[in-house]
């Protein structure tokens, strides 16, 4: 089984690429992120026509999320099960069984700056993602909680540490907010096989920032134990990112992160 995350940076935009990509990568799950449109405005049709079931939560131009599955999507949850106030009723997570795995795509608050009230929202939610993961016992199932985090938990995941230093993204307080599902037993799959290898998996579109490979890696793939237990690989998909593969369209500003599990035994 293959299962991916990937922030498309708008579906709409992405369309053609992500028709492609989803056959030519033979990807079984996909959990996207940024979907930039309300439920009204997503290309289910397109979708299902290439052979995916797709659940979708979005309500206007901003955030979004889906799970989209050739494999069976049962039990769908939008948003966090509990009222935590109109400010995390975004749609920034949705959930979702799909052959046999509990599928969470995320979509975390960017915090546009450490002194930002969005800042603070940041970790609030991070810390209800944690709530809610423990409260459901999902760290003792077959689950998946991945996509964009924006955090980068350690200095490798930036490629330059020192100008990341204490600004967003990188502090200790956003680190300890991811760190609180990593404490209930999830772990960081591709730290777990690749621990000295940086997996950038977003790069800026200025300059030659991608061919330079000046990147971060803000996007999280984590897993429970028995999930971990079946993983085979983990790695980035650069050449979804590369401009120069994917013109004449312009590509997201994330690469996706594809988990590959052993396939006999999540049914």
């Amino acid at each position: 089984m293959r299962i991916a995350t990937w922030n498309v940076n708008s579906i709409r935009s992405r369309i053609d690429q992500l028709e492609h990509w989803l056959s030519d990568r033979q990807v079984d799950i996909a959990l996207l992120q940024e979907t930039k449109c309300g439920d009204d405005n997503f290309p289910f049709n397109r979708i299902s026509d290439v052979g995916y079931e797709c659940a979708h939560h979005g309500v206007d131009h901003w955030n979004g999320v889906a799970i989209l599955s050739r494999v069976g999507l049962d039990d769908v949850v939008r948003g966090f099960r509990s009222d935590h106030g109109p400010a995390c009723n975004e749609p920034r997570m949705i959930t979702a069984r799909c052959g046999g795995v509990q599928c969470r795509s995320v979509y975390v608050p960017n915090g546009r700056s450490v002194d930002d009230p969005h800042f603070d929202f940041k970790l609030r939610w991070l810390g209800h993602l944690a709530d809610e993961l423990n409260g459901d016992r999902s760290v003792d199932a077959l689950a998946l909680v991945a996509g964009d985090f924006n955090v980068g938990m350690n200095d490798l995941d930036f490629y330059d540490p020192k100008r990341w230093k204490n600004k967003k993204h990188a502090t200790v307080e956003e680190r300890s907010a991811v760190q609180a599902t990593l404490d209930l037993g999830f772990i960081d799959l591709a730290r777990s096989h690749y621990p000295s290898d940086s997996m950038f998996t977003w790069w800026n579109y200025f300059g030659t920032q991608f061919a330079k490979n000046k990147g971060l890696r803000i996007d999280l793939a984590l897993g429970s134990p028995l999930l971990a237990g079946q993983v085979t690989d983990v790695w980035v998909d650069r050449h979804a990112r590369d401009p120069l593969v994917v013109e004449p369209a312009k590509p997201s500003d994330h690469a996706p992160v594809i988990i590959d599990l052993e396939t006999n035994s999540v049914f």
